[in-house]
This record gives C-alpha cells, structure tokens and sequence, in this order.
C-alpha cells in the first residue's frame, strides 16, 4: 500500500457530544436507562488507554506495568519508542451520552501474549472500538480476527498521529478487509471531542443493526 499523498479519511460526521455527566461526579444519573458494555482493543501502543481516560466521568482503573528488558523479545516498540508502560489486564472507564446512555468501556491489552484474557474481558460487550495506527496498519490484523471472531459487532477509529499515514478510505477499507457498513473515522484519542465522537459512531452503528423489536 502506498502512502504518498493521499487525503485522510473525514472525521465522523456524528454530533460532538462531550461526556455530559461529568457534573454527576461518580452517580449515574437518575436517568440513565441503557447501560452498555463497550471494548476499545487495538494493538500495542495504539491509544486505548489514552482514549479512555480522554472520556471518562470517573477516575479511570488502570492496569499497567513498567515495560521491561524481558519484553523487548515480545512488545514491538516500532513507532512507540517513547513508549513505557502497557495495560496487563483491563483499563476502565464511564461516559455518559446524554442523560439515558451510559457508556461502561473496558480497555483490553493490545500483545498476543494476553489473548487468554480475551473472552473473559468481551463477555457481555455490545460492540468494540478497535483504534488503528496508521503507520503500523498490519498490527491490527491480529486485533481484528479476534474481535470478528466474537461476532462483537464493531467501528474503527484511526487515532491520528504528528507522523501518520495518510490513506484514501478506499485503500483502508481494503487493506483492513472492512465491510462496508463498518464505520470508520478519524480520532485523536487525546481530544475529548474527537473520541466521542468515535465512540457514537460504534453506538449509531449498533442502533442500525437493531432489529425494530430490540429498539
């Protein structure tokens, strides 16, 4: 795939909705009605943690550890050198969309070495948001199978960095093997906003694949 001069795909077209419970402080509000389990997986380095902690209402649970010369073998730091420390089991987070969703999102680890952990973290998740860095695109492949492998209905966000990879959506579509009714945006999982906004594109993307007796 090359990456010459192609234009970025457009950001999500979904409203900017930032986290409007944050004034609830911990407690749900009285009318929060759908509450939904929601994976953000990705490979190593790619930003979930980061995406998480953007969103979130509540102080986010993290599980990190210092990355170590016994991982230098396993934990690919290419385009991640400044890169210390990764999740070893889940990253934890709350958002409220409006007053009646409320979003409960559960980070997973990016390496191979934590696929175990997989079933255990995906039981009962409604939908995934798998972030892709576009300068490393073939590490996402093993993320992808899995979370196909689930049947875990999903969106991808591009968290976009200083050095990304610009790509036609075309060429995205076909390098991920995406189908066409897979949402895919634009993110900067540091931005508030933007990862709303990638986060209700994965909900509006649920809701089209409700039948109009689940809605």
């Amino acid at each position: 795939m090359s990456s010459a001069s192609a234009p970025p795909v457009a950001p999500s077209s979904a409203p900017s909705s930032a986290p409007s419970s944050a004034q609830h402080g911990l407690h749900l509000p009285d009318t929060a009605k759908e509450l939904v389990k929601i994976l953000v997986t990705g490979p190593f380095g790619v930003g979930k943690t980061t995406l998480i902690d953007s969103v979130s209402e509540i102080r986010p649970l993290h599980t990190e550890e210092h990355l170590t010369e016994a991982s230098a073998g396993v934990d690919d730091l290419a385009g991640v050198r400044d890169k210390t420390t990764t999740t070893v089991a889940i990253d934890f987070g709350r958002v409220s969309l409006g007053d009646s969703v409320v979003l409960y999102l559960f980070g997973t680890p990016g390496q191979e070495r934590f696929r175990a952990l997989w079933d255990d973290i995906a039981y009962g998740a409604l939908g995934a948001l798998v972030l892709v860095d576009t300068r490393r695109i073939d590490e996402s492949f093993d993320v992808l199978g899995l979370v196909e492998e689930s049947g875990v209905p999903y969106a991808v966000a591009l968290n976009m960095f200083p050095d990304s990879r610009q790509y036609t959506e075309e060429q995205l579509r076909r390098s991920l093997d995406l189908e066409a009714d897979t949402p895919l945006v634009v993110c900067d999982a540091r931005d508030t906003h933007a990862s709303v906004d990638a986060l209700l594109a994965l909900v509006q993307h649920l809701i089209d694949r409700m039948t109009p007796e689940e809605r």
